[in-house]
């Protein structure tokens, strides 16, 4: 039987236009659209489908937009019987997964997310921190020098494995630069800057992780109804318990995504599909294992591509 993970893109994916086509053609996608605005008490909506990007781009506008978005299109997937098995998300990826698990509601998602972006964008001022991209280095040669850097004072770690070859790093200013000159010496093929407004999943996100769990405390968990996969350990979030501790932690923790993925295909998962706009999870995910099947849902074209897919997929309907 085939298993399906929907799996939920991380920041830098939006884009403006987002969604458009589907919130045009139906009303039950417009509806996602508008609960945002009325959740937000602005038109996020309007950023999202209008612009301008560099404002949909800011941190406590990208990670709202995106939620909304990827969650409407797994609720359109499921409309035509394209039912996960489990369901995972990249950083704030992971609050769509939550929210098709049943554990949270969209509502409740769309405001804390605004408040998580609210709270990062806030815990470092702007131009104090950075993150890059580390190509061809294993983590524990990566850890090494991250270590080193941040022993002699310039704070900085591994924020993302992403996939075999692609890890992030994430800190100060001034770490970032020093770990990516010295992991290029130590045989890094590529240090790639991010274009980034903050030091994401370092420590310097600590602070961010209590004004989470105070903003948590007012909303309503559930227990999840398909299985979710964390980012911090790259496992089952068993209960209500663990899903708030995770999402207390997940915001200064390293985000376990090569692990993750590794652990839906070891539960059988043979079927992957990106649910918002951009395919660099699918990418990561075809990096990690190139015998599964991946697919983007971005607009009634991928759509209709994924619809016509599972017509030889035997799945839960």
């Amino acid at each position: 039987m085939t298993k399906i993970a929907f799996i939920f893109p991380g920041q830098g994916s939006q884009v403006v236009g987002m969604g458009q086509e589907f919130v045009k053609n139906t009303a039950e996608s417009n509806a996602f659209y508008e609960s945002a605005d009325k959740a937000l008490g602005f038109k996020l909506s309007k950023l999202m489908l209008e612009g301008p990007a560099e404002d949909l781009t800011l941190t406590y506008h990208a990670q709202p937009a995106l939620l909304t978005t990827g969650v409407m299109v797994a609720e359109k997937l499921r409309a035509e019987g394209i039912v996960p098995d489990y369901a995972a998300g990249h950083s704030l990826g992971e609050y769509g997964a939550l929210v098709i698990a049943g554990v949270l509601s969209f509502e409740d998602a769309v405001a804390i997310v605004h408040k998580r972006g609210l709270y990062m964008n806030e815990a470092v001022p702007a131009g104090q921190g950075a993150m890059a991209a580390i190509l061809g280095m294993e983590i524990d040669a990566l850890r090494n020098v991250t270590d080193q850097v941040t022993a002699a004072g310039d704070e900085v770690q591994v924020a993302n494995i992403n996939c075999p070859g692609q890890i992030v790093i994430s800190g100060t200013k001034d770490g970032v630069e020093k770990a990516s000159v010295a992991a290029k010496e130590a045989g890094a093929k590529r240090a790639i800057p991010l274009v980034v407004s903050g030091p994401f999943h370092s420590e310097l996100m600590r602070p961010t992780s209590e004004q989470l769990r105070v903003a948590l405390e007012g909303i309503t968990l559930s227990m999840p109804k398909i299985p979710v996969i964390g980012n911090v350990m790259a496992n089952v979030l068993q209960d209500v318990a663990a899903i708030e501790q995770e999402l207390i932690e997940q915001v200064y923790s390293t985000v376990q995504w090569e692990a993750s993925v590794r652990e839906m295909i070891a539960q059988g998962v043979d079927v992957f599909i990106e649910c918002g706009p951009g395919k660099v999870l699918s990418g990561l995910v075809k990096k990690i294992d190139r015998s599964v099947s991946t697919y983007c849902v971005y607009d009634e074209a991928s759509l209709e591509a994924v619809v016509k897919a599972s017509k030889g997929w035997t799945i839960n309907a």
